[in-house]
């Protein structure tokens, strides 16, 4: 049996995601902190799909140690797309940001996603089919003032994985390495990111997309053979090849 991991899948497009894997037969791993929500969303899963096999695994992904646990925790599954899509953010200028809350948001946007990365693909990179999709965010690729640690750290996710595609092509390998770059999404994460308690998606912004249809972008780029989808500024998505220069040197 193969398997798709999802983390960040208890909300948003983590959620989203794993409907959608599962409404096309796909047995999934979901990873998340919170278990309630994760067992919410198996019962879900296995009422609408019965024959699809759902496996739930807590980790808090800001622990850089979890991420290496996780993934050993799974070595007995034959995962066919790993999806790193747990993601936090951080909305306040430099000088006021919170320190401890950025540092959270680095070691899970960037350093658990990166020992996930690099795991999948020591293992899988000769394994046909299979894939490493990371949630990267439209500021990886322009910054945003007023969320510049946030826009620097999906800078990060899209050069690293835009690199990784490229060393990965140039070695012949069979895994492919792909990056989904979303725009504003309806989803918990930008209250999490001010700080709010709730926040009004339609009165606040001219235009965003929901979850689920950043599911359905995901599934897009699942079904493609581009490295990058990403949501330009008009809110339209577009597949594309990689977007950042890449020096074959060395």
């Amino acid at each position: 049996m193969k398997y798709t991991v999802i983390t960040g899948a208890s909300s948003g497009i983590g959620y989203e995601t794993a409907l959608a894997f599962a409404a096309r037969g796909k047995n999934l791993i979901l990873v998340a902190r919170r278990l309630d929500k994760l067992e919410e969303l198996k019962s879900t899963i296995q009422n609408n799909h019965p024959d699809v096999d759902v496996v739930i695994r807590t980790s808090d992904l800001s622990v850089t140690d979890q991420a290496y646990t996780l993934y050993n925790d799974l070595k007995e599954y034959q995962i066919e797309t790993w999806i790193n899509n747990a993601g936090l953010g951080e909305g306040s200028f430099v000088a006021e940001q919170k320190l401890q809350k950025v540092e959270t948001m680095l070691r899970v946007n960037i350093e658990s996603l990166t020992i996930l990365s690099t795991l999948y693909v020591r293992d899988y990179a000769d394994v046909e089919g299979t894939q490493l999709i990371n949630v990267s965010s439209a500021l990886g690729y322009i910054i945003a003032v007023g969320s510049v640690a946030y826009s620097a750290s999906k800078y990060y996710v899209s050069a690293f994985t835009e690199g990784l595609a490229k060393e990965l092509e140039l070695k012949g390998a069979k895994t492919k390495a792909k990056i989904l770059a979303p725009a504003i999404t309806e989803t918990e994460f930008v209250k999490k990111s001010i700080d709010v308690e709730d926040f009004d998606y339609k009165a606040n912004l001219p235009k965003y997309h929901t979850a689920k249809q950043m599911a359905s972008f995901m599934l897009d780029l699942f079904d493609s053979n581009e490295v990058v989808g990403i949501v330009d500024q008009n809110y339209d998505f577009n597949l594309r090849g990689p977007i950042y220069p890449i020096f074959e040197g060395l």
